[in-house]
Protein backbone atom coordinates (compact mmCIF):
# COMPACT_ATOMS: atom_id res chain seq x y z
CA UNK A 1 0.00 0.00 0.00
CA UNK A 2 2.97 2.07 0.85
CA UNK A 3 4.42 1.65 -2.51
CA UNK A 4 1.19 2.49 -4.68
CA UNK A 5 0.81 5.64 -2.75
CA UNK A 6 4.13 7.03 -3.19
CA UNK A 7 4.00 5.73 -6.87
CA UNK A 8 0.14 6.78 -7.26
CA UNK A 9 -0.17 9.60 -5.73
CA UNK A 10 2.97 11.47 -3.56
CA UNK A 11 5.73 11.43 -6.49
CA UNK A 12 3.02 12.65 -9.24
CA UNK A 13 2.02 15.43 -6.69
CA UNK A 14 5.97 16.44 -5.81
CA UNK A 15 7.02 16.35 -9.59
CA UNK A 16 3.74 18.81 -10.05
CA UNK A 17 4.47 20.83 -7.44
CA UNK A 18 8.43 21.25 -8.72
CA UNK A 19 7.31 21.90 -12.06
CA UNK A 20 4.64 24.54 -11.03
CA UNK A 21 7.49 26.19 -8.75
CA UNK A 22 9.88 26.11 -11.32
CA UNK A 23 7.29 27.22 -13.93
CA UNK A 24 5.79 29.97 -12.07
CA UNK A 25 7.44 33.47 -11.63
CA UNK A 26 9.23 34.23 -8.74
CA UNK A 27 9.70 31.18 -7.03
CA UNK A 28 6.85 31.24 -4.45
CA UNK A 29 6.52 27.88 -2.84
CA UNK A 30 3.09 29.30 -1.63
CA UNK A 31 2.06 30.21 -5.78
CA UNK A 32 2.94 26.64 -6.36
CA UNK A 33 0.88 25.20 -3.34
CA UNK A 34 -2.03 27.37 -4.56
CA UNK A 35 -1.46 26.34 -8.16
CA UNK A 36 -1.47 22.75 -7.48
CA UNK A 37 -4.57 22.95 -4.84
CA UNK A 38 -6.87 24.63 -7.69
CA UNK A 39 -5.67 21.47 -10.30
CA UNK A 40 -6.35 19.02 -7.93
CA UNK A 41 -9.63 20.78 -6.65
CA UNK A 42 -10.91 20.81 -10.44
CA UNK A 43 -10.11 17.16 -11.19
CA UNK A 44 -12.11 16.71 -8.49
CA UNK A 45 -14.73 18.78 -10.05
CA UNK A 46 -17.25 15.70 -11.53
CA UNK A 47 -16.82 13.78 -8.14
CA UNK A 48 -18.40 16.69 -6.30
CA UNK A 49 -20.93 17.35 -8.41
CA UNK A 50 -22.22 13.15 -8.27
CA UNK A 51 -22.09 14.00 -4.40
CA UNK A 52 -24.23 16.96 -4.53
CA UNK A 53 -26.69 15.33 -6.81
CA UNK A 54 -26.51 12.22 -4.19
CA UNK A 55 -27.29 14.62 -1.33
CA UNK A 56 -30.47 16.02 -2.71
CA UNK A 57 -31.52 11.76 -3.69
CA UNK A 58 -30.97 11.34 -0.39
CA UNK A 59 -32.85 14.92 1.07
CA UNK A 60 -35.74 13.76 -1.76
CA UNK A 61 -35.72 10.57 -0.02
CA UNK A 62 -35.36 11.55 3.53
CA UNK A 63 -39.51 11.26 3.87
CA UNK A 64 -39.05 7.94 2.62
CA UNK A 65 -36.42 6.52 5.01
CA UNK A 66 -38.09 7.75 8.26
CA UNK A 67 -41.24 6.09 7.03
CA UNK A 68 -38.91 2.79 6.76
CA UNK A 69 -36.83 3.37 10.27
CA UNK A 70 -40.12 4.27 12.01
CA UNK A 71 -41.68 0.98 10.61
CA UNK A 72 -38.89 -1.02 11.64
CA UNK A 73 -38.00 0.76 14.86
CA UNK A 74 -37.51 -2.69 17.26
CA UNK A 75 -35.69 -4.79 14.09
CA UNK A 76 -32.25 -2.52 12.99
CA UNK A 77 -31.42 -5.83 10.27
CA UNK A 78 -35.01 -5.30 8.56
CA UNK A 79 -34.59 -1.66 8.65
CA UNK A 80 -31.09 -1.86 7.05
CA UNK A 81 -32.54 -4.19 4.46
CA UNK A 82 -35.47 -2.23 3.74
CA UNK A 83 -32.81 1.06 3.65
CA UNK A 84 -30.60 -0.68 1.27
CA UNK A 85 -33.18 -1.82 -1.35
CA UNK A 86 -34.84 2.23 -1.38
CA UNK A 87 -31.18 3.25 -1.94
CA UNK A 88 -30.87 0.32 -4.72
CA UNK A 89 -34.15 1.35 -6.27
CA UNK A 90 -33.53 4.93 -6.59
CA UNK A 91 -29.70 4.78 -7.87
CA UNK A 92 -28.10 6.46 -4.75
CA UNK A 93 -25.93 5.82 -2.26
CA UNK A 94 -25.66 7.19 1.44
CA UNK A 95 -21.56 6.70 1.17
CA UNK A 96 -21.41 8.06 -1.85
CA UNK A 97 -20.79 11.85 0.24
CA UNK A 98 -17.33 10.56 1.48
CA UNK A 99 -15.16 10.21 -1.26
CA UNK A 100 -14.74 13.67 -2.09
CA UNK A 101 -13.55 13.91 1.63
CA UNK A 102 -11.14 10.43 1.62
CA UNK A 103 -9.58 11.92 -1.77
CA UNK A 104 -8.73 15.03 -0.18
CA UNK A 105 -7.21 13.78 2.69
CA UNK A 106 -4.89 11.19 0.55
CA UNK A 107 -3.93 14.92 -1.15
CA UNK A 108 -3.51 16.67 2.00
CA UNK A 109 -1.31 13.94 3.50
CA UNK A 110 0.86 13.73 0.55
CA UNK A 111 1.68 17.52 0.45
CA UNK A 112 2.26 17.40 3.96
CA UNK A 113 4.53 14.62 3.71
CA UNK A 114 5.97 16.55 0.58
CA UNK A 115 6.85 19.68 2.82
CA UNK A 116 8.10 17.99 5.52
CA UNK A 117 10.33 15.99 3.17
CA UNK A 118 11.85 18.73 1.34
CA UNK A 119 11.93 21.05 4.86
CA UNK A 120 14.03 17.86 6.26
CA UNK A 121 16.05 17.80 3.27
CA UNK A 122 17.32 21.45 4.09
CA UNK A 123 15.06 23.43 1.48
CA UNK A 124 16.48 21.38 -1.13
CA UNK A 125 14.41 18.75 -3.46
CA UNK A 126 15.06 14.66 -3.86
CA UNK A 127 16.53 14.53 -7.51
CA UNK A 128 15.38 10.77 -7.29
CA UNK A 129 11.83 11.65 -6.85
CA UNK A 130 11.95 13.96 -10.20
CA UNK A 131 10.64 12.62 -13.24
CA UNK A 132 12.80 13.22 -15.84
CA UNK A 133 11.06 16.40 -17.62
CA UNK A 134 11.28 17.87 -14.36
CA UNK A 135 14.25 20.30 -13.61
CA UNK A 136 15.49 20.66 -10.18
CA UNK A 137 14.96 23.71 -8.77
CA UNK A 138 17.90 23.78 -6.42
CA UNK A 139 17.16 25.28 -2.88
CA UNK A 140 13.47 25.92 -2.32
CA UNK A 141 12.17 29.06 -1.34
CA UNK A 142 9.97 28.22 1.84
CA UNK A 143 8.43 31.55 1.96
CA UNK A 144 4.89 32.52 1.03
CA UNK A 145 4.76 36.23 -0.89
CA UNK A 146 8.28 36.59 1.00
CA UNK A 147 6.09 36.70 4.38
CA UNK A 148 5.10 33.08 5.93
CA UNK A 149 7.34 30.20 6.45
CA UNK A 150 5.52 27.56 5.03
CA UNK A 151 7.83 24.91 7.24
CA UNK A 152 6.59 26.68 9.92
CA UNK A 153 2.76 26.86 11.61
CA UNK A 154 1.23 30.12 11.32
CA UNK A 155 -1.70 31.64 13.26
CA UNK A 156 -2.66 33.61 10.15
CA UNK A 157 -3.42 31.25 7.57
CA UNK A 158 -4.42 28.85 10.17
CA UNK A 159 -7.32 31.35 11.21
CA UNK A 160 -7.66 32.26 7.43
CA UNK A 161 -8.55 28.34 6.95
CA UNK A 162 -10.56 28.11 9.67
CA UNK A 163 -12.78 31.44 8.68
CA UNK A 164 -13.42 29.75 5.37
CA UNK A 165 -14.11 26.63 6.82
CA UNK A 166 -16.77 28.10 9.21
CA UNK A 167 -18.35 29.85 5.87
CA UNK A 168 -18.40 26.67 4.10
CA UNK A 169 -20.23 24.36 6.47
CA UNK A 170 -22.89 27.41 7.20
CA UNK A 171 -23.57 27.77 3.42
CA UNK A 172 -23.91 23.84 3.20
CA UNK A 173 -26.01 24.26 5.55
CA UNK A 174 -28.56 27.14 4.24
CA UNK A 175 -28.77 24.91 0.89
CA UNK A 176 -30.47 22.22 3.36
CA UNK A 177 -34.00 21.88 2.20
CA UNK A 178 -36.54 23.09 4.37
CA UNK A 179 -38.74 20.93 6.47
CA UNK A 180 -42.39 20.61 6.10
CA UNK A 181 -44.93 21.67 9.07
CA UNK A 182 -45.01 17.76 9.73
CA UNK A 183 -41.57 17.51 10.01
CA UNK A 184 -41.16 20.38 12.12
CA UNK A 185 -43.65 19.91 14.28
CA UNK A 186 -42.59 16.27 15.34
CA UNK A 187 -38.95 17.82 15.36
CA UNK A 188 -40.46 20.25 18.36
CA UNK A 189 -40.90 16.63 20.06
CA UNK A 190 -37.92 14.61 18.91
CA UNK A 191 -34.55 16.48 17.92
CA UNK A 192 -33.47 15.82 14.62
CA UNK A 193 -29.78 14.19 15.53
CA UNK A 194 -28.97 15.02 11.41
CA UNK A 195 -29.02 18.93 12.33
CA UNK A 196 -27.73 18.97 15.77
CA UNK A 197 -25.09 16.99 14.49
CA UNK A 198 -24.80 19.64 11.76
CA UNK A 199 -24.63 22.66 13.83
CA UNK A 200 -21.70 20.85 16.07
CA UNK A 201 -19.74 20.51 12.71
CA UNK A 202 -20.47 24.17 11.69
CA UNK A 203 -18.06 25.12 14.79
CA UNK A 204 -16.33 21.81 15.61
CA UNK A 205 -14.68 21.67 12.36
CA UNK A 206 -13.41 25.00 12.22
CA UNK A 207 -11.94 24.76 15.48
CA UNK A 208 -10.36 21.66 14.62
CA UNK A 209 -8.97 23.16 11.44
CA UNK A 210 -8.06 26.43 13.67
CA UNK A 211 -5.64 23.58 16.13
CA UNK A 212 -4.17 21.33 12.54
CA UNK A 213 -3.38 24.78 11.54
CA UNK A 214 -1.35 25.98 14.60
CA UNK A 215 -0.12 23.02 15.28
CA UNK A 216 1.58 21.68 11.39
CA UNK A 217 3.45 23.35 8.64
CA UNK A 218 1.87 26.77 7.14
CA UNK A 219 1.93 24.96 3.77
CA UNK A 220 -0.83 22.41 4.95
CA UNK A 221 -2.96 25.33 6.14
CA UNK A 222 -2.23 27.46 3.04
CA UNK A 223 -3.37 23.80 1.20
CA UNK A 224 -6.66 23.46 3.26
CA UNK A 225 -7.07 27.78 3.05
CA UNK A 226 -7.41 27.14 -1.16
CA UNK A 227 -9.14 23.87 -1.39
CA UNK A 228 -11.85 25.74 1.36
CA UNK A 229 -12.17 28.91 -0.62
CA UNK A 230 -12.27 26.50 -4.13
CA UNK A 231 -15.44 25.36 -2.85
CA UNK A 232 -17.42 27.86 -1.48
CA UNK A 233 -16.61 29.74 -5.15
CA UNK A 234 -17.77 26.43 -6.25
CA UNK A 235 -20.97 26.29 -3.95
CA UNK A 236 -22.03 29.72 -5.15
CA UNK A 237 -21.72 29.04 -8.78
CA UNK A 238 -23.62 26.03 -8.76
CA UNK A 239 -26.12 28.05 -6.37
CA UNK A 240 -26.63 30.03 -9.28
CA UNK A 241 -26.87 26.94 -12.09
CA UNK A 242 -29.22 24.84 -10.43
CA UNK A 243 -32.73 27.34 -10.97
CA UNK A 244 -31.30 27.47 -14.57
CA UNK A 245 -31.43 23.50 -15.09
CA UNK A 246 -35.31 23.43 -13.48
Amino acid sequence: MGALFHNLIYQPLYNILVFLYNVIPGSDFGIAIIAITVLLRLLLVPIYKKQIESQKKLQELQPKIKKVQSKNKGNKEQQAKELMELYKEHKTNPFSGCLPLIIQLIFLIAIYRILINISAAGLTVDVSQLYGFVKNPGNINQFFITIVDLTKPSVVIAALAAIAQFFQTKMLMANAPAKNEGDAQKDDQQPDMAQIMSKQMLFLGPILTLFIGIKFAAGLSLYWLTSTVFMLVQQVYMQKETPKNK
